[in-house]
């Protein structure tokens, strides 16, 4: 990995909300990291319910808990391992509280102030099951689960890898590219607990084309994804991949560092805030995927 990371950092200085300044001083500060001033930065999206908001998912800026929210929370405990933290038994309890029945999870709950949201987020319907919300929080929380006692035993977290995999064996027309890529690195997650995650992985695979590469319905005319938005990490799901695309992947990742230091996203933000937001969330997530990779 040849990135420049004091120019990362200095973008970051720059841009960053605190959170992503103090996960990128976590996971490359050459050992000078605090995970104690992580957990205070997210701690600052969190709602009395155990859930998180304000923002937490850069385009759903509303204060009230949210799948959304749990995904990047459950982000953030996964950096801390092998150190664990009460937040996230109790982000599992609040999840549980408002799972559907099985454990899954709606795309979203109702918010009081649309203001700075992307549609998508407020107009779901909070009654009906989402693969896509549920696989993006469970997937998480199974890596978290890998060195946390109690995530792992959690109720919840039981009953929502159950509900999706059932989810994904009916699958059989092909899935929205965000609703596919999270089912994928669910799998990833699941698998080495779950032994049917191994044979719905090849069952997935079959949607994905030989370049990896799905344009997102909906989205800008030129916006995709890409083999390292359905396996970041090595790992199980690299079965559906061309190794070839993983590795030209690497090179366009790490190319694509800008002259502010920083990585950018080929999607649109709904508010000045989310702009800014997701640069850095988008940089660290990068420097991430391409030290896991190197």
């Amino acid at each position: 990995m040849t990135v420049n990371l004091a120019a990362a950092a200095s973008f970051l200085a720059a841009h960053g909300r605190l959170l992503d300044r103090r996960r990128f001083e976590l996971l490359f500060g050459g050992g000078d990291g605090d995970a104690e001033a992580v957990l205070s930065a997210v701690a600052a999206y969190r709602n009395a319910d155990g859930g998180y908001g304000w923002g937490l998912e850069p385009d759903l800026r509303a204060p009230e808990s949210q799948p959304g929210g749990a995904l990047h929370a459950f982000e953030v405990f996964e950096d801390i391992a092998p150190k664990t933290t009460p937040l996230a038994r109790e982000l599992c309890d609040w999840l549980e509280s408002v799972s559907l029945p099985g454990g899954g999870l709606p795309f979203a709950f109702p918010v009081a102030d649309r203001a700075g949201s992307a549609p998508f987020w407020t107009d779901a319907d909070p009654t009906k099951f989402s693969l896509q919300s549920t696989a993006f929080v469970a997937s998480t929380a199974l890596r978290v689960a890998a060195h946390d006692k109690a995530v792992a035993e959690h109720p919840w977290l039981t009953a929502a890898v159950s509900t999706c995999l059932e989810a994904i064996a009916r699958v059989e027309e092909q899935p929205h590219a965000i609703e596919l890529s999270f089912a994928i690195r669910f799998l990833d997650a699941a698998h080495a607990t779950r032994p049917e995650a191994d044979e719905l992985l090849g069952h997935l695979g079959k949607f994905l084309p030989p370049d990896g590469i799905l344009h997102v319905a909906g989205g800008g005319e030129d916006e995709v994804l890409r083999p390292l938005d359905f396996s970041p990490i090595p790992g199980p799901s690299r079965k559906v991949l061309d190794p070839a695309a993983i590795a030209a992947e690497l090179e366009r990742l790490e190319s694509q560092q800008l002259e502010d230091g920083g990585w950018t996203v080929d999607f649109a933000s709904f508010s000045p805030a989310a702009s800014l937001e997701w640069r850095g969330y988008a940089t660290v997530r990068a420097i991430s995927v391409l030290r896991a990779n190197s």
